[in-house]
């Protein structure tokens, strides 16, 4: 995880309506780096409680863990605080998204349900401890029925490796980069020190600052 960059807090803003999680996938690189667990396999893990209930379980969102996100070659750092997952979950449960599923951010897909969801907040007891999962402080869990065939075939063959969130949030810069917070001079400076294609990026954090 890169550390000398911008980090930036991902929030639900009460004053906008569009704000939060309207649907969950099932991916093969989850971008909170935990896997779902499928029967005996914590990097979300994400992992099937029961083959014939067609039950699997996993974390849906972590607080204050670093996420790497890129937007225009430009690379930041995001996080959730353990209020806006709480939120968050209550705000999905309120809006009856439990069946909102897609596969890869891509492909709506029915029959895939979300049955349980909770808030840990006692790590050394929480249930999904039982599964072979690491309880995260306040993580949010999530169990999913899957009567959908095709996704259950991809879940038992290890297509898919953990949940991910679909959403709308706000943001706020809660800790700037090294070079963010340099001045035009300072940045000026640095550039004859860069290559080519950092020194672009350079002139490009000047622009913006002018």
């Amino acid at each position: 995880m890169e550390d000398n960059i911008d980090l930036v807090e991902l929030f639900i803003d009460d004053n906008v309506e569009q704000d939060g999680i309207f649907a969950i996938s099932f991916v093969d690189s989850p971008a909170i780096e935990e896997d779902f667990i499928h029967l005996a396999q914590h990097e979300v893990k994400f992992q099937s409680i029961n083959d014939e209930k067609r039950l699997v379980v996993g974390l849906a969102l972590v607080p204050d863990k670093k996420i790497l996100r890129i937007h225009k070659d430009k690379k930041y750092n995001v996080i959730f605080s353990k209020d806006t997952v709480l939120k968050a979950s209550h705000l999905y449960m309120k809006s009856l998204n439990l069946a909102n599923t897609t596969t890869e951010h891509a492909n709506k897909v029915g029959d895939v349900t979300v049955v349980e969801s909770w808030i840990i907040n006692d790590t050394k007891n929480d249930k999904i401890n039982t599964y072979g999962l690491k309880a995260v402080q306040g993580g949010w869990a999530v169990i999913f029925k899957v009567e959908n065939d095709e996704v259950w075939d991809e879940v038992k063959n290890g297509t898919y490796k953990g949940f991910s969130i679909e959403g709308k949030f706000s943001d706020k810069l809660i800790e700037a980069s090294a070079v963010t917070e340099m001045t035009p001079n300072e940045l000026l400076k640095l550039k004859r020190q860069l290559t080519e294609d950092e020194a672009k990026q350079v002139l490009d954090l000047i622009k913006n600052s002018l």
